[in-house]
């Protein structure tokens, strides 16, 4: 059995996929296993993993016919036999020590699941900024969701963890076998967060999380329900596991009313208004089934904007409009001027390129 398995679910990246797998190659720790999951591509991906698995024992490459990112990693975490898995997608590379210092840190505190922090990269300048997401009040202890259940506001970054594999099993924690490799990172990543019993953090990021990939998911505007698909099996894991969502529920709704928001300012615009009627629907059964608790109120906004979903729909759409246009905005402010600080990183980017990092 190895220290860890390294899945690596590949389409369609002969552009990036030697990068990815020399910093895999080249761990410091040596007692892993690399299962590459090939989902069916066209390019010269597996030319490259034959290559790659003819130098190093330690790579399997998996062919089949394309057929999603999801049913990818399942097969990926069925093949796998590692004490540990770690997930690194192609188009993305990793510091050396990665899995070395995760799987030192899981050892010693006997973790279900090690969380780091990553680094946001853009291949065209070759920049790169630490993205802030853990909070130093996270780390140097072992604790769960219960303890600090605003951990599942972060983004889900699966791929800056490594997850016991037992732990996966036991929990039946697998990803949506949906079409494509749209938000399947969001039932995954909050269902292995919230099962878990000794999580443990870090501040230091390993992963370079790739941001201008043109074929990237991200990209595409196609799978309008995709995201809703997602939070929908979130509801199921919790409506199975009473015990969590009484911990979660408050917090999980509160993410995945945000989710929906920023989803539907992001999708083409001839999409907008049937989104938005399944987005009311969802939260209008919630209301009515009284899930939506003060806690969800705390914030005025959150109050205001329920309201207007529920009781005037064409008004949320307009709402809706004017962020997306004024997210657009600052998006193009930001190629020009930006600065962004939390409790651990500065960072400060001029025409693109960034002159300052602290942290």
């Amino acid at each position: 059995m190895a220290d860890v398995s390294i899945i690596v679910p590949v389409y369609n990246v002969e552009k990036y996929l030697r990068e990815c797998l020399d910093s895999i190659v080249n761990q410091t720790l040596k007692d892993i296993e690399i299962i590459c999951i090939n989902d069916g591509s066209t390019d010269s991906c597996p030319q490259i993993l034959e290559e790659y698995a003819s130098r190093d024992s330690r790579i399997k490459v998996i062919n089949k016919a394309n057929s999603g990112y999801g049913a990818s990693m399942n097969m990926g975490f069925a093949a796998a036999t590692g004490e540990y898995i770690g997930i690194v997608e192609s188009d993305d590379f990793v510091k050396t020590n990665m899995y070395e210092d995760l799987y030192n840190l899981a050892k010693e505190n006997n973790a279900d699941v090690v969380k780091s922090d990553y680094y946001l990269y853009t291949t065209s300048n070759n920049q790169s900024r630490k993205i802030g997401i853990i909070k130093p009040k996270y780390t140097g202890k072992v604790f769960s969701v219960k303890d600090f259940p605003k951990i599942l506001k972060m983004p889900p970054s699966i791929w800056s963890s490594i997850y016991k594999r037992e732990y996966l099993a036991k929990h039946d924690i697998k990803f949506q076998e949906t079409p494509g490799a749209s938000f399947q990172d969001i039932s995954f990543g909050f269902k292995a967060l919230s099962a878990a019993e000794r999580l443990v953090f870090t501040t230091k990021g390993y992963l370079y999380y790739r941001q201008d990939n043109e074929n990237s998911s991200v990209k595409s505007k196609g799978k309008v329900y995709a995201v809703s698909d997602e939070w929908d099996e979130v509801t199921r894991f919790l409506d199975k596991n009473s015990d969590i969502k009484k911990s979660v529920n408050d917090v999980k709704l509160y993410v995945q009313f945000n989710s929906y928001k920023w989803s539907t300012t992001r999708i083409d615009e001839s999409f907008r208004d049937e989104f938005i009627e399944r987005y009311h629907e969802t939260f209008k059964k919630f209301y009515d089934d009284g899930e939506i608790t003060r806690d969800f109120y705390k914030k005025k906004g959150n109050r205001q904007e329920l309201k207007l979903l529920l009781e005037d729909k064409k008004g949320y759409r307009r709402y809706i409009d004017a962020i997306a246009l004024k997210e657009e905005k600052k998006q193009n402010r930001r190629k020009l001027f930006s600065v962004r600080i939390n409790p651990s990183r500065v960072s400060i980017v001029l025409f693109g390129k960034q002159i300052l990092e602290i942290g």
